[in-house]
């Protein structure tokens, strides 16, 4: 008050100001100093005010510290809350007086930790000295469980020095969030069976060697009642009539639905719900956005966060070689599509930015030409969100789940098309592997280098060029990123896949790009047989109940936190 009688003003709201960005943007771009002190801060500040409050409760119903393991579960979600270990810590010590092994006891029984990416960018390292500086208690707690640790691991790997820096916590100026997260976690997840696999072989296998039990799988699911028999009441009440309404208590009972493969008027009652809902998108988008689409083509939707490693610019590059195709020849043999893309990008990752732009110029020249614009059409959909998602995914047909090989984490994005009848075009990456496995290889176009494929052109020294020399498709799509689309020039993209300081192409698009284009070709020859296509789409739908919610937490519930379900009586 007194500064601002003085005249100060901005410096009398200054403290206030400073404590509201706190809340003010959630994950801020984290590619400048600022914005990096500002997410250590969020992460800390949420991370104790939730632990403060679980303890708070305990101790009002519970009186001891000492059970806190038998009755509460804290399970790190990623790395951004990864502070509720050395913050427990700090809490038990600190205001409860634990002794430190009592303290770490509770601690390492009460935190789980599931890990969903294995990008490097992902699993959060930060600045030692920022971390110092901003929090000196944490860190040095931090220090301590470092310097414990190391003596375990020593004693486990004797002179065994760039394993023990490997999974230190302190390492090269920099604290570890990911390796804190398995140290102190009594159980560690994956969150499909290929990416918990790659987590004990890879990733976090030194850790895996040390604590081999530690290590488990639950595959993610989705919330099914939402997305089919919220979000598509139409083939729910198809379900209804033919299966009853079991399936939406257990979705298991989707299985049932597998006795109508061959059921025509079941297979056109399928066909006949895609349409309608096709067309309610169509009216959706040109009431919300001004975008009008043919309900008539097909759609082809790759819906999912926009990262290098997803291979949006993949798609691109193939729709950019149906253009060239058509431009040499508009009556060529080709599908009438609509390529439907919502995303976001991080605000901080230009590259990403760049696919986008290319995506919507390449999109806005299709447009102008009125021959061409009838068999395709390139939709990039503004603000991507769950109300939009409600509304695509009963519509969409083709779901594209292409990221490169044992990149994907899981994926739900491709249990949601799953679930609504799309059809799957996808590598073998992810929750794609068990989706496969379920609905069987005559029911989804699988494509691409598997893992172990990748890791192998890796180790070999991957070169895009040679991949670009041998496919006049590829070339000819690659060399029009030069000239560019509706006035503008990619040849950065063209740059960034042939001739890159670093790694040219480093999520191999063009190493996958033909095997893309043949399994694409497969559905569409599918997709033209429209008793084929339904019945493979009712196989989709009925093997999808394993990817519910519902059996995950089950999951999660039994085999991590040791929780035990509430009788319907209590």
């Amino acid at each position: 008050m007194e500064a601002f009688s003085q005249g100060q003003y901005m410096k009398a709201v200054e403290e206030s100001t400073m404590a509201e960005t706190i809340s003010k943007v959630l994950y801020p771009a984290d590619n400048h100093h600022e914005g990096k002190l500002l997410r250590l801060t969020q992460q800390y500040f949420l991370c104790s005010a939730a632990l403060q409050n679980i303890i708070k409760r305990h101790l009002f119903k519970y009186k001891s510290i000492e059970n806190l393991p038998d009755l509460v579960a804290i399970h790190i979600n990623d790395t951004h809350p990864a502070l509720c270990i050395p913050e427990l810590m700090r809490i038990l010590v600190d205001e409860h007086h634990v002794d430190w092994e009592k303290a770490w006891d509770i601690t390492l029984r009460t935190v789980s930790y599931t890990n969903h990416t294995v990008l490097p960018e992902a699993l959060e390292c930060w600045d030692e000295q920022l971390f110092r500086f901003k929090l000196p208690r944490i860190y040095s707690i931090i220090r301590e469980i470092n310097r414990r640790f190391c003596a375990d691991a020593w004693n486990a790997f004797t002179g065994d020095w760039d394993k023990i820096s490997r999974m230190a916590i302190l390492n090269a100026g920099q604290v570890r969030m990911a390796n804190l997260s398995v140290v102190g976690s009594h159980t560690v997840n994956g969150v499909s069976a290929l990416h918990s696999d790659i987590l004990k072989k890879n990733l976090f296998k030194d850790y895996a060697d040390m604590y081999p039990q530690r290590f488990t799988n639950v595959t993610n699911g989705i919330a099914h009642r939402k997305w089919l028999c919220y979000s598509n009441p139409r083939l729910a009440s198809l379900l209804d009539e033919t299966i009853g309404d079991a399936y939406r208590r257990d979705a298991e009972q989707l299985s049932r639905f597998a006795a109508f493969a061959d059921d025509k008027g079941v297979l056109d009652a399928l066909d006949a719900i895609k349409k309608r809902n096709k067309a309610d998108f169509s009216d959706y988008i040109r009431r919300t956005q001004g975008i009008i689409v043919d309900p008539s083509t097909v759609f082809d939707v790759q819906a999912k966060r926009l990262h290098e490693y997803k291979r949006q610019l993949m798609n691109a590059i193939n729709i950019i070689s149906l253009y060239q195709k058509l431009l040499a020849d508009p009556n060529a043999d080709i599908t009438p599509t609509t390529f439907i893309f919502a995303a976001k990008a991080a605000p901080g990752y230009y590259a990403a930015k760049d696919i986008i732009r290319l995506i919507c110029y390449l999109g806005a020249e299709i447009d102008k030409n009125p021959v061409i614009s009838k068999k395709l059409k390139v939709v990039f959909l503004e603000n991507y969100n769950v109300t939009l998602a409600e509304n695509l995914m009963p519509a969409a047909e083709i779901s594209e789940q292409i990221s490169l090989a044992g990149k994907e984490a899981s994926g739900t994005g491709n249990m949601k098309f799953m679930i609504n009848g799309a059809l799957t075009i996808g590598t073998l990456d992810g929750a794609n592997v068990e989706i496969a496995e379920r609905v069987g290889g005559e029911n989804i176009f699988i494509f691409g280098h598997t893992a172990p494929e990748v890791e192998e052109l890796w180790h070999k020294g991957y070169a895009s060029s040679v991949y670009y020399n041998r496919s006049e498709t590829l070339k000819l799509a690659v060399d029009r990123l030069q000239a560019g689309f509706n006035g503008r020039s990619f040849a950065e993209i063209a740059d960034y896949l042939l001739y890159s300081h670093g790694v040219s192409d480093p999520f191999m698009c063009l190493a996958d790009f033909d095997f893309y284009q043949d399994a694409r070709k497969k559905a569409y020859a599918a997709y033209s047989d429209r008793s084929r296509w339904n019945r493979m789409s009712l196989m989709n739908i009925a093997n999808a109940g394993f990817f519910a919610a519902d059996r995950s937490v089950s999951e999660y519930a039994k085999n991590i936190w040791h929780a035990s379900p509430v009788s319907e009586e209590e």
